[in-house]
């Protein structure tokens, strides 16, 4: 048993250490996935004066990159067999510089132009990700899925701290503190430039027939894992455009506020990493859905009922389970799958029905905030969205695949 243990480990390092330049492009391409989103969130009220937009419109900045998730996602895998999935990144990653880009140019036109841009050029990236490490590291997903996971979530985490800095301390205004996260794309695009170049297939097989992709729509397990995904995207997109000025209506300082999203995000980096491990070695992930659903409910209902002295810690259970929610709707798309092809068909669907109910979140909030001057009933709003993720998750974590 040990022989054989020790030749598994062995195997393994030596299909990372062959893999690192698809690995560190990887890394780079997840940092770019969510710093151009959490960036806005702490500014979303300079943004909002200097424009002279309504709470309900400044909810658009957060829901136009869902919205563009939702239309595109479905079609992903088609650009994948046409261009391969390697060249389909690197024009994402082009689009995505552009798009950071006109969001910054000042004028509300470019602002919402620019915005929706970019949430197709992460779309390709959500899809076409979890295809990648399907195909490239099938023994390793529960390992690349938390890598991968965690650097969203750093970057995310890094990028909302620093945005309020980076406008007032440093001058730089809410347009430059947004259009700074244009040089990791740039990045991420030159490094992810030689895979590119090297032509390799497409992350999706093109076998499957039209047939074979029309009865994933008819599938109860991919729609459990469907709304699961729309259910924690709803949730955190909420949280990222709306915690800072729910806490800044409590009474802190934007500069607090700010931290505390960067609290939120940074909580959830250990579990984004281990949850992927974790669960591709359960199973069935019913237990895990159960302390990710809790924690969330306890959360929420905490920061319903308390004060503002248990802030931190309200925050920091958000963060868990919300990174926990992430990585479970990450790994279900590998485990609930055969291959990189019904991967990449089933992150599309998940992606694209699951945006379509994660886009109605900050609108939705705000409209409730603006209508009630509270935020009670915007905060019993997620406690049911909570409940509907502990439902589907039960769903989702079925030991079987579509």
């Amino acid at each position: 048993m040990s022989v054989l243990s020790d030749t598994k480990s062995t195997t393994v390092k030596k299909s990372l250490s062959a893999s690192w330049p698809i690995i560190v492009g990887i890394v780079l391409i997840a940092l770019t996935m969510r710093s151009p989103l959490t960036s806005v969130g702490p500014l979303i009220g300079s943004i909002r004066d200097s424009l002279g937009l309504s709470n309900t419109a400044a909810g658009l900045l957060t829901t136009l990159p869902l919205l563009a998730f939702a239309v595109l996602s479905p079609f992903i895998p088609i650009l994948a067999r046409r261009f391969g999935a390697e060249r389909a990144l690197l024009y994402a990653l082009v689009l995505l510089i552009a798009s950071i880009v006109i969001r910054s140019l000042s004028t509300t036109a470019s602002l919402f132009i620019g915005t929706a841009l970019l949430g197709l050029a992460i779309a390709v990236c959500n899809v076409l990700i979890p295809s990648l490490v399907k195909r490239n590291f099938a023994s390793q997903v529960g390992l690349m899925t938390g890598v991968y996971s965690v650097s969203m979530n750093l970057c995310g985490a890094i990028a909302s701290g620093v945005s309020v800095p980076l406008a007032r301390d440093l001058g730089f205004g809410w347009n430059g503190a947004l259009v700074i996260w244009g040089a990791l794309a740039l990045l991420a695009a030159l490094c992810w430039l030689p895979q590119a170049r090297a032509n390799h297939i497409s992350a999706v097989s093109t076998a499957g027939s039209a047939s074979a992709r029309r009865s994933l729509w008819r599938s109860p397990l991919a729609w459990m894992v469907t709304i699961f995904m729309g259910m924690q995207s709803l949730l955190f997109y909420v949280l990222i455009a709306w915690l800072p000025e729910l806490l800044t209506s409590r009474g802190l300082s934007e500069d607090s506020a700010g931290w505390m999203l960067s609290l939120f995000q940074i909580a959830a980096l250990p579990v984004s990493f281990i949850m992927p491990i974790v669960a591709g070695r359960m199973k069935n992930q019913r237990l895990l859905v159960i302390i990710t659903a809790s924690l969330l409910i306890a959360a929420i209902a905490g920061l319903y009922w308390s004060g503002n002295a248990l802030l931190p810690l309200w925050t920091i259970l958000l963060g868990i389970g919300g990174g926990s929610a992430f990585s479970l709707a990450m790994i279900f798309l590998s485990l609930r799958t055969k291959n990189a092809h019904d991967a990449a068909s089933l992150s599309g669907m998940s992606q694209s029905i699951g945006y379509s109910l994660a886009a109605t979140g900050p609108i939705l909030f705000g409209l409730l905030h603006d209508v009630t001057a509270s935020w009670s009933l915007p905060l019993l709003l997620l406690l049911v969205i909570s409940a509907l993720l502990f439902i589907s998750g039960w769903g989702a974590s079925k030991n079987q695949t579509v």
